[in-house]
């Protein structure tokens, strides 16, 4: 009996709902790996039409509830979409993320100045003490924050990367809001140790 070999399957590189525009949004929010805004998510779909795009990702918002995982798409506030872990899962895998960007010293002085901006760096340093100014240095390193010179000071602020990075709104109002809602939940759940 003469054996039949088989050639290897050709493989196809291009799979054939590649241009679908659900699975080209669910990609680049994968991707990014932070909330996108419309324009960003039209230019992978190559459209312009809000309506459009809206369209889309209530397509794949609705896909992913009906998915019952253990991801979501999330409708900021500020008109941005983010792909991350439903809230209910992140204490179950926390073991396996990778060590914090930030160490809680350089976080509680970032939390100050996002709360109190625009600030100087010498009104920063008064409360949070002269190690603030190597969290100052590292949270620039890091792209939180801008620094614009005051005489002997700096005014600092926090960035666009900042409020990406902390899934909060680039709209200065929505912003505040934001923060001062985090700082009156946190005041409630903690101690007055803060």
């Amino acid at each position: 009996m003469e054996s039949q070999q088989k050639s290897p399957p050709k493989i196809d590189n291009a799979s054939p709902n590649s241009d679908s525009p659900l699975q080209l949004l669910e990609a680049a929010l994968y991707v990014a790996g932070r909330p996108l805004d419309l324009k960003a998510l039209g230019s992978i779909i190559k459209t312009r039409s809000k309506k459009r795009i809206h369209k889309h990702l209530r397509q794949l918002m609705t896909q992913y509830d009906a998915r019952d995982g253990a991801l979501e798409i999330v409708a900021l506030k500020d008109g941005r979409y983010s792909l991350q872990l439903k809230v209910e899962y992140a204490s179950l895998v926390k073991q396996l993320t990778l060590p914090p960007l930030l160490t809680l010293g350089p976080l509680k002085t970032l939390a100050y100045i996002a709360y109190q901006q625009p600030i100087t760096q010498s009104q920063v340093t008064a409360v949070r003490g002269s190690q603030a100014y190597t969290h100052i240095r590292e949270l620039k390193r890091l792209g939180f924050l801008t620094t614009k010179k005051l005489g002997r000071t700096q005014i600092l602020q926090t960035t666009p990367v900042f409020a990406d990075y902390f899934n909060l709104s680039r709209d200065a109002h929505l912003f505040q809001q934001q923060i001062q809602t985090l700082r009156r939940s946190l005041e409630t759940s903690t101690p007055s140790s803060m």
